[in-house]
């Protein structure tokens, strides 16, 4: 259960959360939308597949990027809040970004969620930003910034460092007054191929850190680099990790397909009504 600012909000099955990009340089083309229109009809598409929430992102995070200033990244945000919670006053709407200044002002217009690929890290008024707001926050793992990101890939042992990582992050965080608290391993940041799909094989263990768990793998290169095809093609490959991440209990899909993200979704729990996963 996630106190939303104020609202109760179940997680007891799946939640499909669907990924807009309001930039023109997003891994995935088919996730840009560059003006209020475009948005506001993927909005409604989505809608109308089943997706819970939606996450609106105004910066690329992929390998070699450059980390956009908070106005810069309002700037291109700025009145599709508003019009998305006017339009549609009930779909929960996460921000997906690093800056605090941006968390606020999306936060005062009606956005629900904070999606941070720093976990909070990268701004220390993040979290003060969240508590304040009662939000719930998407706390994500990285090392560096997208820009260096994969150079930082040396782990002991990836799901160990993950895991004392993202423990000390939920104990600082509701240190400092955040209380809802999604956590996201973050694949394809700061991880190689192998790493990724090792963590993949391992979402179950994260369940004792007693946070709903997030994972976002929806046509990323660890399918697309290990298949050969392009990000286009990798629809199929992102529903099957799907459903090896839904076996293993998660509550939050992060995806740019939802009908076929919330078909797997129902199917699984068709299963799962006949056989428990381990």
């Amino acid at each position: 259960m996630l106190n939303q600012k104020g609202r109760a909000t179940e997680l007891s099955k799946p939640w499909i959360m669907g990924v807009i990009n309001v930039t023109p340089d997003s891994f995935y083309a088919g996730s840009r939308k560059e003006n209020r229109k475009d948005v506001l009809v993927e909005v409604r598409r989505m809608i109308s597949e089943g997706v819970n929430i939606v996450d609106l992102g105004a910066m690329s995070s992929k390998p070699g990027a450059e980390i956009l200033s908070a106005d810069k990244e309002w700037e291109r945000l700025e009145g599709i809040v508003s019009e998305i919670k006017a339009e549609w006053p009930n779909l929960p709407l996460s921000i997906d970004t690093l800056h605090a200044k941006t968390a606020s002002r999306a936060l005062s217009v009606g956005a629900d969620w904070i999606n941070d690929i720093s976990g909070g890290t990268y701004d220390k008024e993040m979290a003060a930003v969240v508590a304040a707001a009662d939000a719930p926050f998407v706390c994500m793992h990285m090392r560096g910034e997208p820009k260096n990101m994969q150079k930082e890939t040396n782990y002991l042992d990836i799901v160990s460092d993950l895991y004392v990582y993202i423990s000390r992050r939920i104990r600082a965080l509701r240190a400092e007054g955040v209380k809802d608290i999604i956590i996201d391993p973050g694949f394809g940041f700061a991880k190689t191929i192998e790493q990724n799909f090792e963590l993949v094989g391992s979402l179950h263990l994260f369940h004792s850190l007693d946070c709903p768990i997030l994972v976002g793998v929806s046509r990323k290169s660890m399918i697309y680099k290990t298949l050969d095809i392009k990000p286009e093609e990798a629809l199929n490959g992102s529903t099957v990790l799907h459903a090896i991440a839904l076996a293993q209990g998660v509550h939050v899909l992060r995806v740019h397909d939802v009908r076929e993200a919330r078909e797997a979704s129902l199917l699984m729990e068709k299963v799962s009504d006949f056989k428990s996963f381990p």
